[in-house]
């Protein structure tokens, strides 16, 4: 049985087929690990939907903020913004409603003892350790699936609070924490995340760190996958494998083999270049 992490699909629905033919997946004995963000800007969301959810146990989803900008909309606490035209066919779907609660239940963080792995989609605070980050998760994914979720929803928009606190309480903890595993990419000294910041590692700006390099964070010495940086594209450094190359933006998608070690794999992107430096 081999393990696979895939990079952001975002809607690429050809450019995911063609990677399980490269890695010539069978659902009866492989496993793909999906580091979030399925859906949104790409042509064929839905379709990647549809896929995904067709693997059934063979795949393993963590959420990221694309999906849950998604559940927001269809649950009716947001609304599409420009550029989230891709979404509507999922709207619109005769099975959108078993689709959307299949994407509302996936997890925020998968850990895996056996592997020593911890998936996640943008990133850890430096204040947190592992076990940490699993309960935190575990709080975000109580809110999502609970019967108040709702509720969830209509707050976790928002930059602030931008600082952990073991006391943090009710929306601002929930934000917080969804913040930071779906949205963080940069930290500064004192461990605020820096949401607004995009790009890549070297254009940051003075006292802002890459999340996975901020000094005296909790987690060192843990390995994480996760996507959501597409300017900082394919990366394996500082305990940190990132996969997210931009497919969307007419870059690849990638997967790498989680069980040993061997070379990534990348599929060009069928869409247009364009340039996503900045992203």
């Amino acid at each position: 049985m081999a393990t696979y992490a895939i990079g952001d699909v975002q809607g690429c629905a050809a450019e995911l087929e063609t990677m399980l033919e490269r890695l010539a997946f069978s659902s009866a004995r492989d496993r793909l690990w999906f580091v979030g963000d399925l859906v949104n800007r790409g042509p064929r969301s839905l379709d990647v939907l549809r896929l995904v959810a067709g693997l059934g146990d063979a795949a393993i989803v963590v959420l990221g903020n694309h999906d849950l900008h998604l559940l927001a909309v269809a649950r009716g606490h947001a609304r599409l913004l420009d550029g989230d035209e891709s979404l509507q066919p999922i709207l619109d779907a005769p099975d959108r409603e078993p689709l959307l609660d299949w994407l509302q239940s996936r997890p925020m963080l998968h850990h895996d003892p056996a592997l020593g792995i911890t998936m996640l989609h943008a990133g850890l605070p430096p204040q947190w350790d592992i076990p940490l980050a699993r309960r935190c998760a575990g709080e975000l994914e109580q809110a999502l699936r609970g019967g108040d979720s709702g509720t969830l929803f209509a707050r976790m928009y928002g930059n602030q609070p931008d600082l952990w606190r073991d006391d943090l309480e009710g929306a601002d903890r929930l934000r917080f924490i969804t913040n930071a595993l779906t949205r963080l990419r940069a930290c500064d000294a004192d461990g605020r995340l820096l949401l607004k910041l995009k790009g890549p590692p070297a254009r940051l700006p003075v006292g802002a760190t890459p999340w996975f390099r901020v000094a005296g964070r909790r987690w060192a010495g843990s390995r994480i996958v996760c996507g959501h940086w597409s300017a900082l594209g394919y990366h394996d450094e500082d305990g940190v494998l990132a996969l997210d190359t931009g497919c969307v933006w007419g870059g690849t998608l990638a997967a790498q083999r989680l069980d040993t070690r061997s070379a990534p794999v990348f599929v060009p992107s069928t869409l247009p270049a364009v340039d996503f430096s900045s992203a």
